[in-house]
């Protein structure tokens, strides 16, 4: 059993090297900052936020994501600052990265509902490669670490976010720094390759009465190297308070991708998630993923908690709820 669980993580580094995939997680809606530093400031609130993902439970080894963000205005809220670090693990691979972000927000209009804000995020990536982890049936192989071995390279990230009362829109790119640095370390074959992610975000709130509101939106996400990643969300909003919900993921073809195998079945995940705010500063969320691709039959499923606090209120007046 262990010779095959060594097997299954030499062929998840080996696929991971030629198409890495940022890390998954599903409650990136309620802070964008994740995936865009443009969102960075949006809110109008000091506020942390984090979540812990637990993939695939049931499999040894499988992916464990953790976050923690935080973000703030300044200059009276033409201007959002943000910094959050992240860790990844997938059997023997792990990855550790910190950014700052920064966004001017622009005014559309004169009562200060609508923003387009531009970000540019800074940062370091680490990876790792834990030899001890291996179980190789030649101990001499020279591909396989002896010990623990990293890699650290600065990244950057930009982006541009739209908002109003009722519907958002971004667009983002990250790993564009350590793509080029990292595939050019050839001091260090053990690592993955970080692949320039593309991300294609929008939603909007449609209010059915006073107290429900509806909230669909989407994710699109690709990296030229793997299938295009589609997240379609609908989410439900009780009185200003509770978010129930959930997404569908699968893939799409938006351009032709030769190298991609034929027989790659499109759906991911079914999710559910609720999300609740506690008084006026803490929120709690949730979320799971049924899987029903090749992993249905195999894993339990993946758990998301993700926890956010709120500060205090700033000077400036929020002019309307933050939904996004």
């Amino acid at each position: 059993m262990k010779k095959i669980f060594t097997l299954g993580l030499l062929l998840c580094a080996t696929v991971w090297a030629k198409a890495q995939q940022d890390a998954q997680f599903s409650q990136y809606m309620f802070n964008g900052v994740y995936i865009n530093p443009a969102y960075a400031g949006y809110k109008e609130e000091l506020n942390l936020h984090s979540f812990y993902r637990r993939q695939w439970t049931g499999i040894k080894g499988a992916p464990q994501t953790a976050s923690l963000a935080v973000d703030a205005i300044a200059n009276e809220g033409n201007v959002g600052m943000a910094f959050q670090v992240a860790s990844d693990k997938l059997g023997a691979i792990g990855s550790l990265s910190a950014y700052a972000s920064y966004a001017y927000r622009l005014r559309v209009n004169y009562d200060e509902s609508t923003r387009l804000a531009f970000g540019v995020g800074v940062g370091v990536v680490q990876n790792s490669l834990d030899g001890a982890l291996f179980d190789p049936v030649n101990p001499d192989d020279p591909n396989i670490p002896k010990t623990v071995e990293r890699s650290l390279a600065p990244d950057a990230r930009v982006g541009a976010f739209f908002s109003n009362e009722r519907w958002y829109a971004g667009f983002s790119v990250d790993n564009l720094v350590a793509h080029y640095l990292i595939a050019k370390n050839t001091t260090s074959p053990f690592f993955p390759i970080p692949k320039p992610h593309y991300y294609l975000t929008g939603g909007m709130m449609i209010p059915l009465n006073e107290v429900v509101q509806i909230k669909p939106s989407f994710l699109l996400k690709d990296d030229r190297g793997g299938p295009t990643s589609l997240d379609l969300n609908a989410f439900v909003l009780f009185n200003d308070r509770i978010w129930l919900g959930g997404s569908y993921r699968t893939a799409v073809k938006l351009y032709d991708k030769a190298y991609l195998q034929k027989d790659l079945a499109k759906a991911n995940s079914i999710v559910a998630m609720a999300d609740f705010l506690i008084g006026t500063r803490l929120r709690v969320g949730y979320a799971y993923d049924f899987a029903i691709g090749a992993l249905s039959g195999t894993s339990g499923g993946s758990h998301e908690i993700s926890l956010g606090f709120y500060f205090q209120k700033n000077k400036v007046r929020m002019m309307s709820q933050r939904y996004f």
